[in-house]
């Protein structure tokens, strides 16, 4: 069997960059709310549940979306020929995610 090269690596294949995560997900800090006729200002108060996720999405922002390292071993196994496929994990696998589907249907 040949191993089509043609191929494009990951981050040429429309893989969008992470690094603009954060921006995308409306983190940027709180501004102050326009004031009312009243002339009374609203509050922004972020606690600290927020504050950890926003620290987290920060965090995530260097995690690559795909391991290109992970991609090229498997790649090379394949054109090695060591690769090896089990059948019974890949369909143990996939009962599990369609019984998982399932529940959540129902829920």
């Amino acid at each position: 069997m040949k191993i089509d090269t043609s191929v494009k690596s990951p981050t040429s294949s429309g893989v969008k960059d992470t690094a603009s995560r954060a921006a995308k997900a409306g983190t940027n800090a709180p501004t102050a709310a326009p004031q009312g006729k009243s002339g009374a200002q609203d509050n922004v108060q972020i606690t600290a549940l927020s504050s950890q996720l926003q620290a987290m999405e920060s965090s995530m922002d260097n995690v690559p979306v795909v391991d290109s390292a992970r991609v090229e071993a498997i790649k090379l196994a394949i054109s090695e020929g060591r690769f090896k496929i089990n059948p019974e994990v890949i369909a143990d696998s996939l009962l599990a995610t369609v019984k998982d589907l399932m529940q959540n249907q129902k829920s």
